[in-house]
């Protein structure tokens, strides 16, 4: 694997999420470059629209092929989130993009820095890349996405909004 060893690692919910609501940009703004495996691609590719953008065409998206996977994961873990997991400890990823709850307690189980959408979201506002946080969330709230009020708080508090 011929990738540097800071990497940030993502599954393909934070893909998706950024992509619904205009702002699949602000990972490379962020992150400078993102890594996934080509599992996590393919999970992207089987749900998009003729309109979303292809991965494999974006200069700062890394994609890894046979990513081999950590056999000591759980065996109900989705095969994009098994692939995530095994690629970021492969890779010591400086943090994993991850939302799904169970996904997320592996990799902190791991030791692993997640980050979730809102916590893109988050630190895309403050380093000046997104005006407001509050705006993005309502359109994934609209577009169906489930949020607990709880969390929506906590980053709203975060964000000074």
């Amino acid at each position: 694997m011929a990738v540097s060893q800071a990497s940030v690692v993502s599954n393909t919910t934070p893909l998706i999420n950024l992509l619904g609501v205009g702002h699949l940009d602000l990972l490379a703004a962020l992150y400078g470059s993102v890594t996934i495996a080509d599992v996590v691609r393919d999970e992207y590719v089987a749900g998009k629209s003729s309109a979303d953008p292809d991965l494999d065409s974006l200069p700062w998206l890394q994609i890894v092929p046979s990513v081999p996977l950590d056999p000591s994961l759980p065996s109900q873990i989705g095969a994009g989130e098994a692939a995530t997991l095994s690629l970021a400890s492969a890779l010591n990823a400086r943090a994993v993009l991850l939302d799904e709850a169970y996904g997320r307690r592996l990799a902190r189980l791991r030791g692993m820095p997640v980050v979730g959408t809102l916590g893109i979201l988050l630190a895309a506002k403050q380093a000046g890349h997104l005006a407001a946080v509050k705006p993005v969330i309502e359109e994934m709230i609209r577009q169906g996405r489930h949020l607990s009020a709880a969390l929506q708080a906590r980053v709203l508090r975060a964000a000074g909004e």
